[in-house]
C-alpha cells in the first residue's frame, strides 16, 4: 500500500499528532509499506526511511502552521498513493484532502483538535460556529474521519458529520511500564524529587494555556507532596509565577528513556486541562502502573473510570480536583490498586494494535472508492 501523509505537526515539533504520525510511519515501515510525509517546513528530510516534504509555514505559538502550496498537488500526483492520512488537517491537510480528491485519491482525516473546547477559553462566541463549520467544510471532503473519543464523536455527530469511526491511539507498553521504578536512575530522579518521601503528583504536556497547568494552584497547602512537571511551552513564565512557592520541580521538556523514567518517579499523574480530545498522557501513565486524576469532559472520560483506575473531577471545580488528588495522596493502598487497574485497561492499546485497525481502515476507504467508481462505470441500463 502507498500512504501519503499529510500532517499539521511534526518534528521537531513534539505533539500528540507528531507522535501519532511518527507511530504510524514506523509501523508502515515495519509492515513492508511505501510512505511519504507532507509537513511543515523544518522537518528532517526522512523518516522510518520514507521521504519528508516540507512546505513553507507561518509560526503560531511556537508552531509551525504550514501553509497552503502549490506543491502539494504536485508531491501527492507524482508519489500517486494509495491513500492519503490527513493528521489532524486545517489549512495544509484541507488543501491535501482537496488534492487528493482531485486525482480520485481516497483520504482518512483523523480529528484530534477540541475547537468547542478552545472557542470557550477564548471567548470566541460567534466565531465558534465559524471555526466549527471550517471543521466540517474540511472533515466532509474525506472519505472517512477516524475520532479518538466518543465526546469527539458527540462534537462531530452535533455539526452533521457522517462518515465517522472511532481509532485510538496506542502506546509503548514496553517503554512506559511498572517495573521502572526499581531502575537506579529513577531511585536517583525519586530521592531529587522527592528527599523526604513525599508523594510525587506528576504532569507530562504543554505547558500552554489550553493544558490549564496553572489549576495545579489549588493544591497549595496540601501536606506530603511534591509536584514535578515535565513540559515546556509559551506558558513557562506565567506559570512559574502562578505557582511560586510551591514544592515544584520543573523538569523540562523530556522523551525517550528519560521520559518513562520521568512517569515512573511520580506516584500518580493529574491532567487539569478540559480540552483533551484523546488523553495521550494518560494512557501512557496508566502503561506505567500510575492512578490518574483528570477532569470529567473529552477524551479523559474513556480512558479513566472513576473509582477503577483513577478519579474524574468536576471540569469547572478546583476544589473537586483538590479533594481528588488529596485521597489518593492520603492512602498508599488505593493508589497502587487503581495503578494495577490503569496498566491492565490499557494492555491491548499497543501501537502495533492500534496501527493495524488504522490500516484496516485505509482499505476500507480504499475499497469503497474502488466499488464507486465501478457502478459509475457500469451503464445505467445494466445497474437496472
Amino acid at each position: 500500500m502507498r500512504v501519503a501523509l499529510i500532517t499539521e505537526s511534526f518534528l521537531p515539533t513534539v505533539s500528540g499528532v507528531t507522535t501519532s504520525v511518527c507511530r504510524v510511519l514506523d509501523h508502515l515501515a515495519a509492515t513492508g509499506h511505501d510512505a511519504m510525509v507532507i509537513a511543515p517546513a523544518g522537518a528532517p528530510d526522512r523518516y522510518a526511511g520514507f521521504p519528508v516534504h516540507g512546505v513553507p509555514a507561518a509560526r503560531y505559538r511556537q508552531f509551525p502552521v504550514g501553509m497552503p502550496s502549490p506543491h502539494v498537488h504536485r508531491l501527492l500526483a507524482d508519489f500517486a498513493p494509495d491513500v492519503l492520512h490527513a493528521a489532524s488537517p486545517f489549512l495544509l491537510g484541507a488543501q491535501g484532502i482537496a488534492a487528493a480528491n482531485r486525482q480520485g485519491v481516497p483520504s482518512v482525516a483523523v480529528f484530534q483538535t477540541d475547537v468547542a473546547g478552545y472557542a470557550r477559553r477564548n471567548r470566541l462566541g460567534p466565531a465558534a460556529q465559524s471555526a466549527w463549520r471550517f471543521v466540517k467544510w474540511v472533515h466532509e471532503g474525506a472519505d472517512l474521519t477516524l475520532v479518538p473519543s466518543t465526546a469527539s464523536m458527540a462534537d462531530l455527530r452535533r455539526i452533521g458529520l457522517r462518515r465517522l469511526a472511532h481509532w485510538s491511539r496506542g502506546v509503548d507498553l514496553i517503554g512506559y511500564h511498572p517495573n521502572r521504578r526499581t531502575d537506579p536512575e529513577v531511585s536517583a530522579l525519586r530521592r531529587r524529587l522527592a528527599p523526604n518521601g513525599e508523594v510525587v503528583v506528576g504532569y507530562v504536556g504543554r505547558m500552554a494555556p489550553e493544558k490549564q497547568v496553572e489549576r495545579f494552584r489549588c493544591l497549595r497547602g496540601v501536606p506530603g507532596i511534591r509536584i514535578a512537571l515535565v513540559g515546556d511551552g509559551p506558558s513557562r513564565p506565567a506559570l512559574e509565577k502562578e505557582l511560586a512557592g510551591m514544592p515544584v520541580t520543573w523538569l523540562g521538556r523530556l522523551d525517550g528513556p528519560e521520559l518513562a523514567r520521568a512517569y515512573a518517579s511520580f506516584d500518580l499523574f493529574l491532567h487539569a486541562g478540559t480540552e483533551e480530545t484523546f488523553g495521550q498522557t494518560l494512557q501512557e501513565a496508566h502503561a506505567a502502573g500510575l492512578p490518574v486524576v483528570a477532569p470529567r469532559a473529552g477524551g479523559p472520560i474513556d480512558l479513566v473510570e472513576h473509582g477503577e483506575n483513577g478519579l474524574l473531577f468536576s471540569p469547572d471545580d478546583e476544589a473537586d480536583l483538590r479533594r481528588s488528588v488529596t485521597l489518593l495522596v492520603a492512602d498508599a493502598g488505593l493508589r497502587r490498586r487503581m495503578g494495577e487497574a490503569g496498566r491492565r485497561s490499557v494492555l491491548g492499546r499497543s501501537w502495533e494494535n492500534v496501527c493495524g485497525t488504522l490500516l484496516d481502515h485505509y482499505e476500507q476507504v480504499i475499497d469503497d472508492r474502488a466499488a464507486v467508481r465501478a457502478m459509475v462505470a457500469v451503464p445505467l441500463s445494466m445497474q437496472r
